[in-house]
């Protein structure tokens, strides 16, 4: 039973951030050290709902009153086991995900709700400074299956896989494993050795992992960079003759483009593209990043969590000036009556990055990038928008007479992902395609192609850090059912993972 007058006692109260003059000079992460004892304040607020809502706000189903009650209690031991029963990385979601579960927390119909979020990492980075334990396979099956990709989806199905007694190689095109966690997330908001800790255990439990490695690489430009990465190359096809059984993890990586007049000059990047370079050189991988704000006017297309990246790493770079563009309106500071709990609040949210500086600016929408005299952009012509209802299709209408220019050197366009790439192993394969352009799987995570599986944002589509782990856990526990007959692997209870119960 919690503290019954927790939440009365205390107010929500998260990490103080390092000082803004102090951290846009390094790419240590923004946050202080979390008091142990406030820590425990934090958990008392956990009223122990007779229906814990933030169970089904949480795509892994995590036990959050169960650990709550034990962080009270000082019972960090037993927290951690309980967290680690329902989540292979909570120290990825405890940094990443913007916590549905606290959306959904009982105590948000009122006050301010549970800090689920910082719990769950402080509970990580305490298990952590004990050194992660390898979890030693009790059995070997004999069967190999291969996971290819990388990111949180494909590591979380080998670690489930591997602790299932199957022997797993993952593959990974990088020259490092991580997929986005690494090479889309900066190191201001993960430090890259949170990951490589836990390689570490995964590898010493018994995974294999394969860097510098295309799988059904197709076309000259898949080969020339292989062939300039010292990469090496392996079919679909060649996977599936030597595994017993294929999990495809390979992200959505095609990003969103424009298509605006301008578009080709030079100084208009993807927002990956740019993110992938400053953490190669913040790595030590490359020396001088080739794609850099350092003295530029920045302009940002998209208000997400990608573009609160690129506005980040603007500032460590030291821009001129930076403004980030989002169609939509601006969004209000408190929850609106037509948007209740539990549903999840649609307010203003803020990252550290908006509060190192830039200028955000709302209902703009693009329609051409200026060129200067050499080709290279100098600037953007915008027009404002208002939300328009068409039929039954939210679009958007530009305001007459509202046009914007904004100078510009460089431009970065966030504005989402849509789907997994077409060639490579897709085509490779000959895997079919969903109504969103993902690969189809059916509740079981198997694809057109018998014993060949899809998760993550492959199958699913552009979605959360939890929901990528969430999919690579019910994958690995569908994989283990086509192998074994039957699996004692646990799986979050999402729509696709309701079949293998």
């Amino acid at each position: 039973m919690g503290d019954p007058r927790g939440f009365l006692r205390y107010q929500r109260k998260g990490p103080e951030r390092r000082p803004i003059e102090e951290r846009v000079l390094d790419w240590r992460e923004v946050y202080q050290p979390f008091p142990p004892s406030e820590l425990r304040e934090q958990a008392s607020r956990c009223m122990d709902c007779g229906i814990p809502f933030c169970h089904e706000g949480c795509p892994l189903g995590n036990l959050i009153p169960e650990w709550n009650e034990l962080v009270r209690r000082g019972q960090m031991a037993e927290a951690s086991d309980r967290l680690h029963a329902t989540n292979n990385f909570p120290e990825f979601t405890g940094r990443l995900c913007p916590a549905p579960c606290e959306g959904s927390c009982v105590l948000g119909i009122n006050a301010e709700p549970v800090l689920i979020k910082q719990v769950e990492l402080e509970i990580a980075e305490w298990a952590a400074g004990q050194v992660l334990t390898p979890v030693t396979p009790t059995r070997a099956t004999g069967k190999r299956v291969a996971v290819v990709g990388s990111g949180p989806a494909g590591l979380a199905a080998a670690q489930q896989l591997t602790r299932a007694g199957h022997e797993v190689v993952v593959f990974e095109r990088a020259e490092r494993a991580g997929g986005l966690l690494r090479y889309g997330v900066p190191e201001f908001k993960l430090e890259k050795s949170v990951i490589d800790r836990r390689l570490v255990q995964m590898e010493a439990e018994g995974t294999t992992i394969l860097t510098r490695t295309f799988v059904g690489a197709a076309g000259p430009t898949d080969l020339a960079r292989a062939t300039a990465e010292g990469a090496s190359i392996v079919t679909g096809s060649s996977l599936v003759t030597e595994f017993d059984a294929v999990v495809l993890a390979t992200g959505s990586t095609r990003p969103r483009d424009l298509d605006v007049p301008g578009r080709e000059l030079d100084g208009v990047h993807f927002a990956m593209d740019y993110l992938k370079a400053a953490n190669l050189e913040c790595e030590g991988t490359i020396t001088n990043t080739p794609i850099t704000a350092r003295g530029k006017d920045v302009v940002i297309l998209g208000g997400g969590d990608t573009g609160a990246d690129c506005l980040g790493t603007v500032h460590r770079q030291v821009a001129s000036s930076v403004r980030q563009i989002e169609i939509l309106p601006e969004p209000p500071l408190s929850r609106s009556d037509d948007n209740p709990w539990p549903t999840w609040p649609v307010v203003l949210r803020s990252a550290a990055a908006h509060e190192e500086g830039g200028e955000r600016l709302y209902s703009l929408s693009t329609t051409e990038f200026l060129s200067d005299a050499a080709g290279r952009v100098r600037g953007l012509r915008m027009e404002r928008v208002e939300r328009a209802l068409v039929g039954s299709r939210l679009t958007f209408r530009a305001v007459p007479g509202a046009t914007v220019e904004l100078g510009a050197q460089l431009v970065l366009l966030a504005l989402g992902f849509s789907g997994p790439e077409r060639i490579g192993v897709v085509a490779d394969l000959g895997l079919e395609l969903d109504s969103r352009q993902n690969i189809d799987v059916d509740a079981s995570f198997m694809t057109n192609v018998e014993g060949v599986f899809a998760c993550g944002d492959a199958a699913r589509g552009q979605s959360l850090v939890v929901w990528a782990i969430a999919e690579g856990r019910s994958a690995a526990a569908a994989v283990d059912r086509y192998l074994e007959g039957s699996t004692d692997l646990p799986a979050p209870l999402h729509p696709r993972a309701v079949a293998l119960a």
